[in-house]
């Protein structure tokens, strides 16, 4: 099967995506998609506006070789990096990009990758605990559990999991690995189902929260969003635009909370008598409260459901 059957990904909420990121039709506009994945969002762009440019980085190779013949028609308007949005300013003055007019990011893992098993991204799928976005990095999901401290697993269980039951949770990881070390997803799994057990009904199952909060610590994920948010604010013209899909509750409040203080002219502490904080707002709002995906899409693609996009506008 070809990489680009492999990683055949629909674009989520792409109303929305072609709503909040526009662009000058009479003009060359240049967007960089810090998390091109298929290029699914970006082929939309660049059919929409004929003159526009794309920067595209993706930590994935299998994804930027997808991009690639998905973006094929754009020609040189085209430009493909691998490489983490949390190093786009340094990745776009590399390429004589000083200045963009848009940014999109779509954070999180992709539906190809939790789809191929070899990927180890997926508690359904029985196979080696690797979870990395970018396969070039030493760091897999088996060394993680296997290096990690017992007081390190509880706090990346209990803050990128959302897990009650987080330090029994690490306690009972210790005691497995001592035994025989983690090698596989099945591995996970028996750990979940022996601490957590069964999730109620409605409640999304146990080891999906685990498999969650092991991704986001291999990859370092919300540390690279704050990074990756700053950098492309910083780098946005006057009236350019950021875009931002989530699809967990992590993600998309350190979106809110950042576009909400960028826009906002004072951040001083509540209760103090005058602004003392010199702060000078970034952002104009474009979105008040997430975008959701409507019940149309949902029902063609269920793992919109979860996704939430947020839009921003650099002011002067």
């Amino acid at each position: 099967m070809s990489t680009l059957a492999q990683f055949n990904h629909i674009p989520v909420l792409k109303d929305a995506v072609l709503e909040y990121l526009t662009f000058p039709e009479v003009r060359p506009a240049r967007l960089l998609d810090g998390t091109v994945g298929g290029g699914g969002h970006s082929a939309l762009l660049l059919e929409k506006y004929p003159k526009l440019e794309l920067l595209g980085i993706d930590r994935d190779d299998m994804a930027l070789t997808a991009a690639k013949a998905k973006l094929s028609f754009a020609g040189s308007r085209v430009t493909l990096v691998r490489g983490c949005y949390a190093d786009l300013e340094a990745i776009a003055v590399e390429h004589g990009w000083d200045q963009l007019d848009g940014v999109l990011l779509d954070i999180g893992v992709s539906s190809p990758q939790l789809d191929l098993p070899e990927r180890g991204f997926s508690w359904r799928h029985d196979a080696v605990l690797d979870m990395r976005m970018d396969r070039r990095s030493e760091l897999t999901a088996g060394r993680w559990l296997n290096r990690t401290s017992e007081s390190e697993m509880a706090r990346v269980f209990r803050e990128y999991g959302e897990i009650k039951r987080a330090g029994a949770l690490a306690k009972k990881a210790v005691e497995m690995r001592e035994s025989a070390p983690f090698a596989t997803t099945a591995d996970l799994v028996a750990l979940s189902d022996a601490v957590l057990g069964r999730a109620k009904p409605g409640r999304l199952p146990h080891p999906t929260l685990v498999f969650q909060a092991v991704r986001i610590a291999v990859n370092d994920e919300l540390k690279q969003l704050e990074t990756g948010l700053r950098a492309a604010v910083s780098m946005l013209k006057t009236g350019g635009k950021v875009a931002v899909i989530s699809f967990h509750s992590l993600e998309d409040r350190i979106v809110k909370n950042y576009f909400r203080k960028e826009s906002t002219s004072c951040i001083c502490p509540p209760g103090l008598p005058v602004c003392c904080c010199g702060h000078e707002p970034q952002l104009k709002l474009l979105t008040r409260h997430a975008v959701s995906a409507e019940k149309e899409e949902v029902a063609a693609n269920s793992r919109s459901a979860c996704a939430k996009l947020r839009a921003a506008e650099k002011i002067g």
